[in-house]
């Protein structure tokens, strides 16, 4: 497990960290234009020099780095699992106790069993993110999909359809709203996780966090909160439902 969590964290930081910042800002910026309008874009530019500016930039791009490799092995296992569970009651019910418990549980308590597994460091940061930042996507998976008209699969069915025309014409297509929310949800959750991840270890904006924590450096802790702001705005500007 750290190995496949290792091979994506370096792939996204090579992409990330490693290639020139000018290149990324540009990227991101088009990306938002794109998805969200011009008036989002000059503020993710905005937001982009503010992290140059500041000496932020590497951070927020190891942030970022470790922020996709947990929503992409989140979203990887749990839209599938979704899919899975919206067709078997039984199932799903089983599932959705432990769902609860890993979105309840506070993170500083599940931390402890990770750290025994897999150590300190970048994938028991990974794995954190994914336990508590995963299961929006899987609720939301199922709720799409069993919000599927029965009157349109059945005439689906009748037309002769079969099960993976009915998934990949009918009822993704369908779900599609709720699925692109629970994938933002899944970001935004595991975003929110930055701090922690720097307690195990991880590198990223949470490092200036805790310590400003420890040194009660208020400038410190406002820059690099706001920066964490920044990124969360623009990412979900980037990846917004009404679209």
């Amino acid at each position: 497990i750290t190995y496949a969590i290792r091979m994506v964290l370096d792939a996204l930081e090579l992409v990330f960290v490693s290639t020139p910042w000018i290149v990324v800002a540009a990227l991101i910026t088009l990306l938002t234009w794109l998805t969200a309008g011009v008036r989002t874009a000059i503020y993710s530019g905005a937001f982009l020099s503010y992290m140059g500016l500041l000496g932020f930039w590497e951070k927020a791009m190891t942030t970022l780095a470790l922020l996709g490799t947990a929503a992409c092995l989140s979203i990887l296992i749990g839209i599938p699992l979704g899919m899975f569970a919206a067709r078997r009651p039984r199932f799903y019910s089983f599932i959705q106790p432990i769902m609860d418990f890993m979105q309840t549980m506070p993170a500083f308590v599940f931390m402890i069993p990770v750290i025994a597994f897999f150590g300190t460091g970048k994938p028991a940061a990974v794995v954190t993110t994914m336990i508590f930042g995963g299961t929006p996507v899987v609720r939301l998976t199922v709720l799409g999909l069993r919000g599927v008209p029965e009157s349109v699969r059945e005439a689906a069915i009748s037309f002769g359809a079969n099960k993976w025309y009915l998934l990949t014409k009918v009822d993704l297509p369908l779900a599609a709203p709720s699925i692109r929310a629970g994938i933002n949800q899944t970001i935004m959750l595991s975003l929110s996780m930055v701090v922690i991840a720097a307690l195990v270890g991880a590198d990223g904006l949470g490092v200036p966090v805790v310590r400003a924590l420890g040194s009660v450096n208020i400038a410190l802790g406002f820059e690099s909160g706001f920066v964490i702001v920044a990124v969360a705005i623009a990412l979900d500007r980037m990846l917004k439902v009404e679209r």
